[in-house]
């Protein structure tokens, strides 16, 4: 199993640099487009400040990728098969949320699937631009997530899946004791 954050932070920074960079973007440009504050996309670039779900939801979309297509940039690879002691770990620093790839990279950005585990208690933010070019459907395995989408709540329990409307605002809220496992499928929408 390989944990993104161990010691990839510099990988990651990279990453974000190389694609800011490849599209002539400066730092207020990547700031504006992605609404994350200039200082704080120069901290998570030069490797000051590990970024939290929500902010790797901002700037992804903010390339038009998913947070998923971000981190097998960071990892690199290309295979057909993902095999479970390497799919890539990412740890949300300030809530302990833990995102796994499962997809065999080489097929990153057609159809995607994540698994998150969200602790008791947290709450991820995502805004529209993180999966706007995304069809998107959850799959609870265990616990109960609130999956909050605009203006409305949803309750989601083991083996309920919700396939995701419009792109709007949304929170992944873990109002439970136990973790809430899930899986994210994520289909790139047709131009």
């Amino acid at each position: 199993m390989s944990t993104i954050l161990d010691d990839a932070d510099s990988r990651l920074a990279a990453t974000l640099k190389r694609l800011r960079e490849s599209l002539g973007w400066s730092l207020t440009d990547l700031a504006a487009k992605s609404g994350v504050s200039r200082a704080m996309v120069h901290k998570v670039e030069s490797g000051q400040s590990s970024p939290t779900a929500a902010l790797l939801g901002r700037l992804s979309g903010a390339f038009g990728l998913s947070v998923s297509q971000l981190l097998i940039q960071v990892e690199g690879g290309g295979s057909h098969v993902a095999r479970a002691e390497n799919n890539p770990v990412w740890v949300d620093p300030e809530t302990g949320f833990r995102r796994r790839v499962l997809s065999p990279t080489s097929f990153a950005g057609h159809l995607e699937l994540i698994e998150g585990e969200l602790p008791p208690g947290a709450v991820i933010a995502y805004p529209a631009s993180s999966y706007r070019f995304y069809e998107h459907q959850i799959l609870v395995l265990s616990g109960v997530l609130t999956f909050v989408e605009g203006d409305t709540r949803h309750k989601l329990r083991a083996r309920d899946c919700l396939a995701l409307g419009a792109a709007v605002d949304c929170e992944y809220r873990n109002e439970g004791r136990v973790a809430c496992r899930y899986i994210v499928a994520l289909a790139r929408r047709a131009p």
